[in-house]
C-alpha cells in the first residue's frame, strides 16, 4: 500500500497544493549554520530522549523543587514553549540549527517539545513508581527522538523514501519491542504501534511538522486502544 502511494505522489507531484514539501529537500543547505547546525539540530534532536527518562524517575522530585506537581511542570514547561515561539515568529528569529523557512511558521523544535509535553501529559502511565509508568510514554518519545533522525539521514543521503521507511522501520520496532522487553509494554501495543511512528513520518507538511505526527498519531491511536490494554 505504501508503494502505491509513493506513486501517487510522484504522478500527481506537480499538482500537490503549497501546504506539501518534497520529502528529499536539501535540509543542511536550508539550516542556519549549514552542516554543522544541522548536526547540532539532530544532535539535540537524539538528546532529547532522557526528557522522558528524568521525567519518570525524578519527576516528582523536580516537580517538588518548584513546589509544583511533576504534571504541572510539564504544563508550565509547554506554556512556556508556546510563549517564547510566539515571541520568537512575532520577530522572525532563527537560530543555528533552524531552518529558513522556520521565521515564518512554528519551528520543528517547538512542535517537537509541544508533542512530547502532550505524549508524557496524555500517555496511560504504568502501576506503581518509577521508570515503569513509562511503559507508553517512553517509546512513544523514543520513537521521535531515534527514529526522525534516522529517516531524515536516510533521506538525505540516499534521496529514497522507500530506503528511508525501512530503516525507520527497523529502529521503531527495535524501540517498541525493546520497551516491551525492558519496561512491560504491552506486546500488542508495541506490534501496532511501531509501524504508526514510522507513519508520522511520511506526510510532507509545510505548516505541522514530523516532529508532531510522529508522536500524535501513535498517541491518538494509543488513546483509542487503551480500554483493551
Amino acid at each position: 500500500m505504501i508503494r502505491h502511494w509513493i506513486d501517487y505522489r510522484e504522478l500527481v507531484g506537480d499538482c500537490l497544493s503549497e501546504s506539501e514539501v518534497p520529502f528529499d529537500i536539501d535540509h543542511v543547505s536550508h539550516s542556519i549554520g549549514g552542516f554543522g547546525g544541522h548536526a547540532f539540530r539532530r544532535a539535540t534532536h537524539v538528546t532529547m530522549a532522557v526528557i522522558p527518562v528524568i521525567y519518570y524517575a525524578r519527576g516528582d522530585e523536580l516537580g517538588d523543587y518548584f513546589s509544583v506537581s511533576s504534571r504541572e511542570l510539564v504544563s508550565m514547561v509547554l506554556i512556556s514553549i508556546l510563549l517564547i515561539e510566539f515571541i520568537r515568529l512575532r520577530w522572525g528569529i532563527v537560530v543555528v540549527g533552524q531552518r529558513e523557512y522556520e521565521s515564518s511558521q512554528i519551528s520543528a523544535f517547538a512542535w517537537g517539545g509541544i508533542a512530547v509535553g502532550l505524549a508524557l501529559l496524555v500517555a496511560p502511565e504504568g502501576d506503581g513508581s518509577g521508570i515503569e509508568r513509562g511503559l507508553f510514554g517512553i517509546p512513544l518519545i523514543f520513537g521521535l527522538t531515534f527514529v526522525d533522525p534516522v529517516m531524515g539521514e536516510v533521506k538525505r543521503i540516499k534521496k529514497d523514501l522507500n530506503s528511508a521507511i525501512v530503516a525507520g522501520s527497523v529502529v521503531s520496532f527495535s524501540v517498541w519491542l525493546g520497551c516491551h522487553l525492558w519496561l512491560g509494554t504491552p506486546l500488542i501495543a508495541s506490534l501496532l504501534l511501531a509501524p504508526l511512528t514510522v507513519l508520522g513520518e511520511l506526510p510532507s507538511l509545510k505548516y505541522i511538522d514530523d516532529n508532531a505526527t510522529m508522536v500524535l498519531i501513535p498517541l491518538a491511536a494509543l488513546v483509542i486502544m487503551s480500554p483493551f490494554l
